[in-house]
C-alpha cells in the first residue's frame, strides 16, 4: 500500500487471524499476537473497523470506529497491515465523509439514510475517470523524490489536483504515462527504489492520519487569512499558516462565525470537520455549504471545499478519528503548494471522547476527568498548522481553526485552558453580546491576537501605515468605555463628564458601526481590509472632532444630537467593498459637519 510506510504486515497472512476476548463498550480486547500499535483491525461477523491502541502479551486493545452492540466474545479478529489511514487523490473535493473517509454518498447508496455497521466502500470513486496532464521534463531516467509533482488533474473548475510523489517514495522513473483519461486506482508511473524494487504509482496514495506528512522546512507567516469579517481582520487577525480557537457557550454564534470564514476567507481550500456537534447543526451546515456560491470565483463553494460530518450521536472513537483524518487531507493539499483553512467544530467534543476512551482504559483523571496527555494531544493537533516549503519546493499552508465549546462559558476549564496556551489567536465569544444581538459576538475584552506586529507590515504595505496605531486607538477607546459603563450601572450616566459621555458615544459607533456585522446582509456580510480601514478611519475621525468640541466647552448632549452619528452607524451597509469612493466622500465630509457646530457654540455660553 503506497505511503502508508514500511514495517506492517501482510493482512492476508494467517499470523493476523484471531478472535475476540473481551468488549468493553468501544474497547475490544482481542487475541492478535501478531498486530502492532496503531495497526487496524476488523472484529467480528460485521467486520468492524477499529484500531490498535495498545498490547498485553498475545493480546492487543482496539478502539472501535462502530459500535460494539451485538458483539460476542470469541468472534473472529483480524489485523489488516496498515494504520488507520486517508486515501489522498482527486475526488477529496465537493464530497461529504463521515470521520473515518466513508464518502456519505456512496454510504447512503449502499445502506440508506442510516450508516449500516462493517460497510466497506471506497474513499475516492473508482469509477470514474480523470484527465491526467503529465508535468514537463519528467523523463524516463529522472530522479524522483518525495512530494515530487508527476502530472496535474482538473479536479473542479476552481481547482487544479496536484499529481504528488508519496512522501515516502524515491527512486529512477522508468516510465510516466502519457496524457489521458486514468482511474484513482490506474498506474501512471513505475519508480525503481534503492533497493531495486519496482513502485507503481496511481493517482491516489495512502498516508497514515496519525503521521504528519514531511516537509522541507517551516517558514515564517507573512499574510494575514483575510476573513472580511472587521473584528477578526482589523482588531485581532490570524496569518496563513496560523493557530486560532473560537471558543463561546452555546447559542454564542460558533457555527455562523465558522461558516462565514469558510465562505468568505482567502484560503484557496477549505475542510470543515463537524466532530461530535449536534445532528441538527451539522445537518445546516451540509445543506447550507453546497448552496453558496464563491464569492472569489462565482462558482459553487464545494469545488474548493469538503467537508468531515461526525455527530454526537455516532461512535465516540470515530469522532477521535475526524480530526485527524481532517488535518491529513489538509496537509495533503498543503503539499500541492495550496493554502488550506481547516475548521474543526468542536475540539470540546474531540477532547470529551478521549476522555471516554481514557476512562474505559482505566487510566488516572486528572482536570475534570480529562486523560493527562490532554494537552499534549492539542498541542500536537495545532502544530501541523503552519506555512511551510513543500518537499517540491514550493509553499502551501495550513490554517487551524478549533471551536472550543466550554461548559456555561467557563474558560478556565481544561479544554480552553490548554487550547489558550498553545494558539496566537483567540476569538473568544460573550453569550451577553450574542443575546444583545451583537454579532458577531466576539469580546473585544477577552479575545487576543499575537499575530499583530506581522500583519501590520501587510497593512502598511497593502492598505495604510495607519492601520496599527488606529487598531490601538479604537482598542483603548473600548477599554475606557467598559470602565465608564460600570460606572453608569452604579450612579448613572448624569454622573459622567461630557469629555467621558463622549468617549462612551464614540465607542458605541466603533461597535455598532464597525465592529457588529451582519452575516445576512448582501453588502455588509464581507469587507475588505480597505473598507474595515475606512469604517475604523472615520469612527476615530469622528471622537477626535468631537473630542475637541468637547475640550472647548461644548455640551456632549449637543453632540449626541448629531445626525452624523446615526448616519455613521449605517455606511457599513451602504457602501459596498469594491465602491468605496462615496464612503470617502463623506469621511472626507466629517471635519465640516464639527466645524459648522463650533461656529453655533462659539457665542454660547459653555454647559457641563
Amino acid at each position: 500500500m503506497t505511503g502508508i510506510g514500511p514495517g506492517w504486515t501482510d493482512p492476508q497472512d494467517e499470523d493476523n487471524m484471531g478472535k475476540i476476548v473481551e468488549i468493553n463498550g468501544p474497547i475490544v480486547r482481542l487475541e492478535l499476537p501478531q498486530t502492532v500499535i496503531g495497526e487496524q483491525v476488523r472484529v467480528g461477523a460485521l467486520k468492524l473497523v477499529g484500531e490498535v491502541i495498545g498490547r498485553e502479551g498475545d493480546t492487543a486493545l482496539a478502539q472501535m470506529y462502530e459500535n460494539t452492540e451485538g458483539l460476542r466474545p470469541g468472534e473472529p479478529a483480524e489485523g489488516l497491515g496498515h494504520p488507520l489511514s486517508v486515501e489522498l487523490g482527486p475526488g477529496l473535493l465537493n464530497a461529504i465523509f463521515d470521520g473515518v473517509q466513508r464518502p456519505l454518498s456512496a454510504v447512503r447508496a449502499m445502506s440508506g439514510d442510516r450508516i449500516a455497521r462493517g460497510i466497506e466502500v471506497h474513499a475516492l470513486p473508482r469509477d470514474r475517470r480523470w484527465s491526467f496532464q503529465p508535468a514537463e521534463g519528467l523523463v524516463p531516467g529522472t530522479q524522483l523524490h518525495g512530494g515530487e509533482i508527476l502530472g496535474t488533474v482538473q479536479e473542479t473548475a476552481s481547482i487544479a489536483h496536484r499529481i504528488l510523489v508519496p512522501p515516502d517514495v524515491a527512486g529512477e522513473l522508468l516510465d510516466l504515462a502519457p496524457a489521458g483519461e486514468y482511474g484513482v486506482a490506474d498506474s501512471i508511473a513505475r519508480v525503481r527504489l534503492a533497493d531495486g524494487s519496482i513502485r507503481k504509482l496511481n493517482l491516489f496514495h495512502r498516508w497514515p492520519v496519525r503521521t504528519p506528512r514531511p516537509f522541507r522546512r517551516r517558514d515564517h507567516a507573512v499574510k494575514p487569512l483575510i476573513t472580511g469579517q472587521r473584528i477578526l481582520d482589523t482588531f485581532y487577525p490570524l496569518l496563513k499558516g496560523g493557530k486560532a480557537a473560537i471558543p463561546g457557550p452555546f447559542g454564542a454564534g460558533k457555527t455562523m462565525l465558522q461558516q462565514q470564514i469558510a465562505r468568505w476567507c482567502n484560503a484557496e481550500i477549505v475542510i470543515y470537520v463537524g466532530c461530535g456537534e449536534r445532528g441538527n447543526e451539522l445537518t445546516d451546515v451540509l445543506e447550507f455549504m453546497p448552496e453558496l456560491k464563491d464569492p472569489h470565483t462565482g462558482r459553487p463553494l464545494m469545488e474548493r471545499t469538503l467537508l468531515v460530518a461526525n455527530t454526537s450521536n455516532m461512535p465516540v472513537v470515530a469522532r477521535e478519528a475526524s480530526i485527524y483524518v481532517g488535518i491529513t487531507i489538509a496537509e495533503y493539499f498543503r503539499d500541492q503548494g495550496y493554502d488550506v483553512v481547516m475548521v474543526a467544530d468542536s475540539t470540546s467534543r474531540w477532547a470529551e471522547a478521549l476522555r471516554e476512551v481514557a476512562g474505559r482504559l482505566g487510566q488516572m483523571p486528572v482536570e475534570e476527568g480529562y486523560p493527562a496527555y490532554l494537552g499534549s494531544r492539542l498541542a500536537g493537533f495545532y502544530e501541523r498548522a503552519g506555512r511551510v516549503e513543500t518537499l517540491a519546493g514550493g509553499h502551501g499552508s495550513v490554517t487551524l481553526i478549533g471551536a472550543v465549546s466550554p461548559p456555561g462559558g467557563d474558560f478556565s476549564e481544561p479544554v480552553t485552558s490548554h487550547t489558550k496556551e498553545i494558539i496566537q489567536t483567540f476569538w473568544a465569544l460573550s453569550k451577553e453580546l450574542a443575546d444583545a444581538r451583537h454579532y458577531p459576538a466576539v469580546d473585544w475584552v477577552e479575545s487576543f491576537s499575537g499575530y499583530v506586529p506581522a500583519a501590520a507590515r501587510w497593512w502598511a504595505d497593502n492598505v495604510d501605515p495607519g492601520w496599527e496605531a488606529a487598531r490601538a486607538a479604537a482598542l483603548d477607546l473600548l477599554s475606557a468605555s467598559e470602565e465608564l459603563a460600570r460606572i453608569v450601572n452604579l450612579v448613572g450616566v448624569e454622573a459622567l463628564s461630557s469629555e467621558q459621555r463622549w468617549t462612551l458615544e464614540a465607542a458605541g459607533l466603533i461597535k455598532e458601526g464597525v465592529l457588529q456585522q451582519a452575516a445576512t446582509d448582501a453588502v455588509d456580510s464581507f469587507a475588505s481590509p480597505e473598507k474595515q480601514y475606512l469604517l475604523l478611519k472615520a469612527m476615530l475621525e469622528i471622537h477626535a472632532q468631537g473630542l475637541k468640541l468637547v475640550r472647548l466647552g461644548a455640551p456632549a448632549r449637543r453632540l449626541l444630537q448629531l445626525p452624523l452619528l446615526a448616519e455613521a452607524r449605517r455606511w457599513k451597509s451602504q457602501h459596498p467593498s469594491d465602491d468605496l469612493a462615496a464612503l470617502k466622500a463623506r469621511i472626507a465630509e466629517i471635519p465640516a459637519v464639527f466645524e459648522r457646530l463650533a461656529l453655533d457654540y462659539a457665542e454660547q455660553p459653555t454647559e457641563g
